[in-house]
Order: structure tokens, then sequence, then C-alpha cells
């Protein structure tokens, strides 16, 4: 069944009804499928996307770019410092420029309030490509990629270890409240989630059959987990925490111990990337060395093991992001 979602923003998945997200799921499987093809789209021909970014990115970036030009639609990157976005000029007016020019706007930075403003403000659909509260785009790819090992999403064990207060533990907490699926935080104490969005999330569960729990045990905590899913310790803008963070969840850390203590022979493992699995860059080399480690939140081994996913869950932003845009501003 179709959904008209068209002038709709994508800002947090708890705007979506579970029946609007499993459309967009399907539609990205469709184009995906139309992708692998071969076969050219048209559904953004004409249609003109900014694509502002306070913060870098690899994936989502491209991504972005990528769906855009698959379907015809015509991409611009904003970085920061292209353009005035709360320097010379207020957000409000920035939406409302843009939004003359513009059929679609994403964002991708720092505080939520943003892209809300941009959203209120600009008069088309405006897509949230991370804020430091959620990143939306990401978990639509991660239940993709669930749905294509598995073939479904309800009853799915979904283990998220690590910073339990991050945007991608907050998001996934949504999608799995929406979505059905069994959701567990495993996390020091001092990184679990806001307990507000903790009660809105079992509220939304107790709808669709989830489960929401919160545990600080690394060896209980992923009884039983369909799938693994970890983050980077440190998120950007938090990088004085590094050693903080490490002290506090290097038991946390994904590794063969971890997985075999899930009892599950079926396991997926899951990153929204980048991961500091070992030192082949200059910033994990400089920061393994500053704090005398060598791996961080999950081993080597686990990331190049043939249960990780993360690469196809990866290639899965561009189908969802894909998806998002035609079902809001496409033919």
């Amino acid at each position: 069944m179709a959904f008209n979602l068209k002038g709709r923003s994508f800002l947090t998945l708890l705007d979506f009804t579970k029946e609007e997200i499993e459309y967009l799921l399907t539609l990205a499987q469709n184009l995906k499928d139309k992708k692998r093809a071969g076969i050219k789209g048209d559904l953004l021909e004409g249609k003109n996307i900014a694509l502002i970014f306070e913060k870098p990115s690899t994936r989502t970036r491209c991504a972005f770019v990528v769906a855009a030009r698959d379907e015809g639609g015509m991409p611009e990157y904003l970085g920061k410092n292209d353009i005035q976005l709360g320097k010379k000029e207020s957000v409000a007016d920035t939406a409302r420029v843009l939004g003359r020019m513009f059929d679609g706007i994403e964002f991708r930075g720092f505080k939520h309030e943003t892209v809300e403003e941009l959203a209120k403000y600009s008069g088309v659909p405006v897509w949230n490509g991370l804020t430091d509260k959620y990143h939306p785009t990401q978990v639509l790819a991660d239940l993709l990629t669930i749905k294509e090992n598995f073939g479904y999403l309800e009853g799915i064990n979904l283990v998220y270890v690590g910073d339990g207060r991050n945007n991608m533990a907050n998001s996934l907490m949504i999608g799995a409240a929406k979505m059905g699926l069994n959701y567990r935080i495993v996390s020091p104490r001092e990184l679990w989630p806001e307990e507000d969005l903790v009660k809105e999330c079992r509220e939304v569960a107790a709808g669709s059959g989830a489960t929401i729990t919160i545990s600080d045990d690394p060896v209980e905590g992923v009884r039983g987990a369909d799938v693994l899913y970890t983050d980077v310790w440190v998120s950007m803008g938090e990088e004085d925490k590094f050693a903080e963070r490490i002290n506090l969840l290097k038991p946390y850390q994904v590794n063969m111990e971890m997985v075999k203590n899930t009892g599950n022979d079926r396991l997926i493992f899951l990153h929204c990337l980048p991961s500091y699995h070992n030192a082949d860059t200059d910033n994990g080399r400089k920061i393994f060395e500053e704090h005398g480690i060598e791996e961080m939140e999950v081993t080597d081994e686990v990331f190049e093991s043939s249960f990780s996913k993360v690469f196809d869950e990866a290639e899965n932003r561009v189908h969802t992001i894909k998806a998002v845009m035609v079902a809001t501003i496409g033919k």
C-alpha cells in the first residue's frame, strides 16, 4: 500500500507510523532492485536539493548525492563555510532563502533545534542527516539490512552496546519501538538514555509488541541477541572525553567473547561507521597510542567476520535516503 508522504519533513522516526516506515522500507528495496537492474530513474528529475553539512561525513554526503543523481535530481553541497547559517544570518532567514531555491533540504549538524527550525520556515521538506539527538536515515538503512538478513523485523532481538545516550542509541530505540523489535541497550549507567525518551518509546512499543530494556551487564545483556550493534565511544564534538569513555566502555567492547555470549549462531553485527576497529588511520593511531589500546568499540576480528554486515548497511544508506527523497518530493 502506498502512502502520500509528499511535502513531509523527515526529522525523527517518532513522526512516522509503523505503516509509513514499512512503506519507506519497501520503496527502498524496490529502488535498490531497480538500481541493481541498471534502470535509470527520473523520479527526482528537475528537483534541486540542498545538502547542508555542519559536520563532515562520508556515508551521509555520498548517499544523498548518489541517491539524488540516480533519480535525476541535482544536489548542491553546502559546507559550514559555504553559507551564513547561524553566523551572519539566522536559521530562519536561511531556511526561507533556501526554500525559495531548492525543492528539499538535508541538514547534518549539531543541534536538533536547527533542523526543526529549517523545517518550520523553509516551506519545503527537510531531512535530518544527523543531529546530536537523532540519526533517522541511518536507522532506516539498519532496518532494511536486518530485514534483508532475517526476512522480517517483528520479534528480532536488537542489542546496542556502548554509549547508550548518543543519537544512534536513541534512534535505534525509536525504530525498534515503532517496528516491533525487542531492543536492549547495554551500557554503563552513566551513559544511559534520557528517561523521557525511554518512557515515550515504551509507550510506542506497547502498541507494536516490542520491548525496551536497559542493562549495565555486558555478559547477560547480550544473551539471545540476533543483531549486535555498536557505535564509536566518542561522538563528534566530544573529543575531549576519550580517556573517560575508554575507561567506562572497555568492558562493553564487541569482541568474539561477547559474540559467543549471545548464544546465537545466526547473529549479525552492525555499525553505523566510521569505526575504530584497528589503527589503520592517522587519527586511530594517535588515539590508540595516547591511551595504550589496540582496538576500541569493536575488534578487527568481529568487524571483518562473515557475520559483519557493516558494508551492506553502508550501501543501504543510498537506497533508504533515496526512498525518503522520492516519497517526499518525487514524482
